[in-house]
């Protein structure tokens, strides 16, 4: 995988890991426009990984064309972020596995009305591996020192 930016592949993963933003990722919708979706993520090897309903639009979308693109980025200035173009894998084996991840990284536990509303829905959830091609690091905090 190429890598391009500021970043070494090790900044990038532990940015990844500390991160607690949805991945907004972008793919190609059946009228050939694209469509961006923001979904919660937790990096796992290689791959981010998404969950979602097997019958949620961004399923179905990938299913038939897997190519994507995807950027996690700080929302707050000073601006730093990672993008890149992937390929999406769908596990309907893995959704339920890769829901509680996330729940545990978003939410910190499964207590909340919205972790029970999810967990309840776990059956049919669909897990998502963005597996990037390549990856775009960027960093402004140095740039932007003096404007924040």
């Amino acid at each position: 995988m190429r890598h391009k930016g500021p970043w070494s592949k090790e900044r990038i993963d532990e940015f990844l890991q500390e991160t607690r933003i949805p991945v907004r990722l972008a793919c190609n919708g059946a009228s050939g426009h694209p469509v961006l979706i923001s979904l919660w993520f937790i990096p796992l090897g290689e791959a981010i990984w998404c969950a979602t309903q097997r019958t949620a639009r961004i399923a179905s979308m990938l299913s038939r064309d897997p190519r994507c693109a995807f950027e996690v980025s700080v929302e707050q200035p000073p601006y730093c972020g990672v993008r890149g173009r992937a390929v999406a894998v769908l596990h309907d084996d893995r959704g339920e596995e890769i829901l509680r991840k996330l729940i545990d990284r978003y939410l910190g536990n499964s207590n909340s009305a919205l972790a029970r509303f999810l967990l309840a829905r776990a059956d049919s959830e669909t897990a998502i591996a963005i597996e990037p091609q390549s990856l775009i690091s960027w960093d402004f905090r140095e740039r932007m020192r003096d404007a924040v």
